[in-house]
């Protein structure tokens, strides 16, 4: 069975007014101390600790350690949300689930050379860039395998970041859109759908094409939508947004996983990549950004407006026998019926500010929903 891996990105806020705090150095501070004080396991593994610090310094990245089963992944999930939590709070601070700062906020580079080529190349979009992402890794055999992944799951990712949307509000006020983390992200130009590699050759000279022009610093600024992991034996999606409750992530990892593993069988079978152009791609990706689950989607097989649910159970459908292979369908059936009922993190964030009256209220609560048990 394929094994899956989530990175997810936290804010660091004021457990009180809820403004950003650009304290990441001093939380990895405390995780640092923190792992130095555990207990040798007798195992021979090293005490240690998953965060890492991000571009700004109002954030805290963790990644899971690869699993093959989703309660596995949720407990991992839960897990480094609470230690997140815990170091947050030793340096005064809390952590939230949320893809953007609903309140307005005026971000701080993190500190060395790659993030100040970063600030120097991209300047003020750069600078924008506090946005949350969840990001998904799925094994894979081969760079052939992976691409061939890459190549036939393309249509299907807008609905992933439909699900997820989690950032309704920028510097203090509703954007419109259900995720504008996603529209603050494609700014970036590597980020977005790309068009059917082929192949791992033309995939990896696609990459050093584009590093070569001198316009990205390395791989590691490869940020198409779903690219293969520079790191990991992985095919590693990043369309979704951080997910505000741990349940969610891990019905999007079930998700991905499904199409990994149907993508893959699609193409032993020999069946073609379907051949939709990336600019239809990218306006299923802007429907998906504006509407979350609240508005018409792009159907993923035909590039015509549909209903969100519509789009939804056409995701489920063509993953369903991986997912019954997996042992997941369950888990997805109810994921999807729990989301349709609760709405995503964006409808949240907006039934918050209109039963709490303010913004501030809206990212405490957020908060306080990151550092509970999942239920």
């Amino acid at each position: 069975m394929r094994s899956v891996g989530v990175e997810e990105e936290l804010l660091l806020v004021d457990a009180g007014s809820g403004e950003p705090l650009a304290l990441s150095g001093a939380v990895l501070a405390a995780a640092n101390r923190s792992a130095r004080q555990q207990p040798d396991s007798g195992d021979g593994g090293t005490p240690g600790h998953t965060f890492e610090k991000e571009l700004h310094r109002e954030q805290l990245e963790f990644a899971t350690k690869p699993v093959t089963e989703m309660g596995e992944l949720l407990e991992e999930i839960v897990r480094w949300r609470a230690e997140a939590a815990r170091h947050a709070a030793s340096e005064g601070a809390v952590v939230a689930a949320l893809a953007t700062s609903p309140l307005p906020v005026r971000p701080s580079l993190s500190t060395g050379k790659r993030y100040e080529w970063v600030a120097d190349q991209f300047g003020l979009t750069a600078q924008e860039q506090l946005t949350g992402g969840c990001h998904v890794h799925v094994s894979v055999e081969s760079d052939e395998e992976g691409v061939a992944v890459l190549d036939r799951i393309r249509p299907w990712l807008a609905v992933l970041t439909a699900m997820s949307a989690n950032s309704p509000f920028w510097q203090g006020q509703d954007s419109g859109y259900a995720s504008y983390r996603s529209r603050v992200w494609n700014r970036l130009p590597s980020a977005g759908p790309m068009d059917v590699f082929g192949s791992a050759d033309q995939y990896h000279e696609q990459v050093h094409a584009l590093v070569d022009t001198g316009v990205l610093r390395d791989k590691g600024m490869i940020w198409f939508d779903a690219r293969l992991s520079a790191t990991y034996p992985t095919v590693e999606v990043r369309v979704a947004d951080v997910c505000l409750e741990a349940w969610t992530p891990v019905l999007l990892a079930a998700l991905v996983r499904g199409l990994v593993e149907t993508a893959a069988r699609q193409w032993r079978a020999g069946e073609p990549p379907a051949r939709i152009g990336t600019g239809l791609l990218r306006l299923a990706s802007w429907r998906a950004g504006r509407s979350g689950l609240d508005g018409p989607l792009l159907h993923p097989a035909t590039m015509r407006e549909t209903s969100a649910a519509s789009a939804v159970e056409a995701l489920h459908q063509h993953v369903r026998q991986a997912l019954v292979d997996h042992g997941d369908d369950a888990l997805v059936r109810e994921g999807i019926a729990r989301l349709t009922e609760r709405g995503n993190g964006a409808r949240i964030q907006r039934e918050l500010l209109r039963t709490g009256g303010d913004l501030a209220e809206v990212v405490t609560h957020c908060a306080r929903i990151t550092a509970e048990p999942a239920s």
